[in-house]
């Protein structure tokens, strides 16, 4: 996946906006024992993982995802990658809420692309991109993160637009 890369500032800016919007007033929020922004060490590629939960009006489901913030991370996401457990993913976060524009230019596998509104709900889903393609996927309006899954995750799991994604990330 590859991304426009933007300044590490920006990459501050975004982790600090996205903590602020889906962090509760306490800190801690716990929805069927998933708690977003739970640290989990550091992936195979070196980046920080985190809990992120998505959330609709029956269940709960959590993910542990790589965070990549910093332009180098985000342009390079999930390429060469060969396989992405059903509990795991990425988050791009912005710096502030853009149209985003992804494609799969040297991914290998296929991916629910999952494009998430400042308040947290999901915008749209680009369900099953086509690996390898050039094609941009873009969102329907302006987004302020990204998320990938194993593509048909969200479709198997139930998630749909509107439904509501929370983490946060240092």
């Amino acid at each position: 996946m590859t991304l426009s890369p933007f300044s590490r500032y920006g990459a501050f800016a975004i982790a600090l906006s996205l903590t602020a919007c889906n962090m509760p007033a306490n800190g801690v929020t716990s929805a069927a024992g998933c708690t977003p922004g739970a640290a989990a060490g550091q992936s195979i590629a070196g980046l920080e993982q985190v809990t992120l939960c998505v959330t609709n009006a029956t269940k709960t489901h959590s993910f542990t995802v790589e965070a990549a913030r910093t332009s180098a991370e985000q342009a390079k996401g999930l390429m060469f990658r060969t396989d992405l457990p059903d509990n795991a993913g990425m988050i791009f976060p912005f710096p502030e809420p853009r149209v985003a524009s992804f494609w799969m230019k040297n991914t290998v596998i296929p991916l629910d692309i999952i494009f998430v509104r400042a308040d947290g709900t999901i915008e749209s889903i680009a369900d099953n991109t086509i690996p390898y393609s050039t094609t941009p996927v873009v969102s329907g309006e302006p987004v302020a993160a990204v998320l990938e899954l194993r593509g048909g995750l969200a479709a198997e799991l139930g998630i749909v637009a509107g439904d509501k994604v929370q983490w946060t990330t240092k």
